[in-house]
């Protein structure tokens, strides 16, 4: 009798021990072995990622071929939009050029002339109409100066005269022409500014 109750001890011992050393082992085992176990990839689902990332991989090299050609389009636009600025460039300085021709034969004549000096400066004189014609083709303007009111957006003062006869602050003197395009200032004419003593002491 005493014999059968320790076989029951030992048995119950061993049952109440089973769940403890399930819970050991489960605590020793990869959860990474656990989930392969759990969830085997099948052959069909890793033909399916494979044929998945050989598409990812097409997609791929067709974008970067795409951005290459893309580059190389923007690059060729851009060397054509330089050579045709160059062009440009070049039609519209020959076509200045061209107008300023017939003056620069004309000072040749003057210069191979065998008349007086006066006649010489008729000459001269006829050459700078012919300019200033040209100048007016090409809507390009003298800056109004000897007279005006000093205004420093087109005017460079080069100095000062004292004259009671012009307003204070006039140009008195051009020493050098200015000249615009249009409504652009290409150069400020150099002049001299009155400085009248009487409108000042007033």
């Amino acid at each position: 009798m005493a014999e059968k109750e320790s076989e029951l001890t030992a048995l119950e011992a061993t049952e109440s021990a089973a769940p403890e050393r399930a819970a050991e082992e489960a605590a020793e085992t990869p959860a990474a072995e656990v989930r392969a176990e759990e969830a085997p990839v099948s052959r069909a689902e890793f033909d399916q990622l494979q044929t998945e990332s050989e598409q990812l991989k097409k997609e791929r090299d067709a974008l970067i071929d795409r951005l290459a050609r893309l580059q190389a389009e923007f690059e060729n636009a851009r060397k054509r939009a330089e050579r045709e600025k160059a062009d440009f460039r070049d039609y519209a300085t020959g076509s200045v050029v061209e107008q300023f021709l017939p003056v620069l034969d004309n000072f040749e004549l003057a210069l191979k002339s065998a008349g007086t000096t006066e006649q010489l400066k008729a000459g001269v004189e006829l050459i700078v109409k012919q300019m200033e014609e040209i100048l007016r083709g090409l809507q390009v303007q003298p800056v109004a100066s000897v007279g005006e009111e000093f205004d420093p957006r087109h005017h460079e003062a080069m100095g000062s005269v004292e004259r009671e006869d012009l307003p204070d602050q006039h140009v008195a003197e051009e020493i050098r022409r200015g000249y615009r395009l249009r409504e652009k200032l290409l150069r400020p004419a150099l002049v001299r500014v009155v400085s009248n003593p009487k409108q000042k002491s007033e």
